[in-house]
């Protein structure tokens, strides 16, 4: 959706940004997971032009992170869904929500919270022995997907 490839990075960050780092991506992606389905909730929602709604569409469907499924028949109508690998974004859309509340927002306009016992929930890192970690704590190296250019910009 950037106006900007980077074939040159070896980054997933960069690689994540290509599919949802435009606005009225994300926001889609915020939205089905808020519990909108169909054109004209997102379109209401968003007040985004309804062209650049079905394009943000298409390329969420096409990349798996929604499907479009048939809800009726005549006249054929779609709903979309989130995928899978569109649940997964609930994290970082959450980590991001949280980081607004506490950097922009002088009140949280929504609540994030378990739905059994409506405590609240939040984004955070946690290590392997399930310890939080706080982030000045974290130390990321070159994995085994880094190229030469990508393991020296990491240190």
């Amino acid at each position: 959706m950037l106006k900007r490839t980077y074939e040159d990075q070896n980054c997933s960050i960069a690689r994540a940004l290509e599919l949802v780092g435009e606005r009225w991506t994300l926001l889609i992606v915020r939205d089905a997971l808020l519990g909108l389905r169909r054109f004209d909730e997102f379109q209401r929602s968003l007040g985004v032009a309804r062209n650049i709604l079905s394009s943000r569409l298409n390329r969420l469907v096409s990349d798996g992170v929604l499907e479009r499924i048939r809800y009726q028949e005549r006249p054929e109508r779609f709903e979309y869904q989130l995928t899978a690998k569109g649940r997964e974004l609930a994290i970082p859309v959450l980590a991001l929500m949280q980081w607004g509340d506490r950097h922009l927002s002088e009140q949280p306009p929504r609540i994030a919270r378990r739905r059994g016992d409506h405590s609240r929930v939040r984004a955070v890192l946690v290590a392997s022995d399930d310890r939080i970690v706080r982030p000045e704590n974290v130390q990321v190296i070159p994995g085994p997907g880094a190229t030469l250019g990508s393991a020296r910009r990491s240190r």
